[in-house]
């Protein structure tokens, strides 16, 4: 199984064994485009795999804030008392850059720049841009990626 991201449609597909596309989904990627450079607060291009999955069990909509769980529940009355706040939500599929001086190591690593697939509101728009970074996607398709993938998964980045 492998995860493919495109941002120009802003689309992420999984693919099984064979290359075929099993499951598509709408998401977000970053307001500010692509870029690898760690406070660029741009999506990340290249070959990744996931890194760690985190948030198995929690409820839908729980917040995370440095990938912990912070005992809230995402409503839109939070959102309206933390307008400013980037909302992480549901699950967490962290990403690791697999190109040496591309997307790791460096001021250029994915994973030091914390760029995840991640939960959003329900009110979060996707088939287009809006994220500081990470790929957004809706809770519930999110949980169904989160249950297909396992930690190793390569994941693509296209723009």
């Amino acid at each position: 199984m492998k995860i493919t991201i495109s941002i120009a449609t802003q689309q992420l597909d999984v693919l099984n064994e064979q290359g075929e596309i099993i499951k598509r989904y709408l998401i977000s990627s970053a307001k500010k485009g692509t870029g690898q450079e760690k406070g660029s607060f741009c999506t990340p291009l290249g070959k990744h795999i996931i890194r760690a999955k985190i948030g198995a069990g929690q409820a839908v909509n729980t917040v995370f804030i440095k990938r912990r769980p912070t005992g809230e529940i995402y409503s839109p009355q939070l959102g309206q008392q933390y307008p400013k706040r980037d909302w992480i939500l549901t699950r967490i599929l962290w990403l690791s850059g697999c190109e040496r001086g591309f997307n790791r190591l460096g001021s250029v690593d994915t994973m030091r720049r914390y760029i995840y697939i991640h939960g959003s509101p329900d009110s979060a728009e996707m088939g287009k841009p809006g994220s500081i970074g990470c790929i957004r996607m809706h809770n519930n398709n999110l949980l169904e990626l989160f249950d297909l993938v396992r930690v190793g998964t390569h994941v693509e980045i296209k723009a």
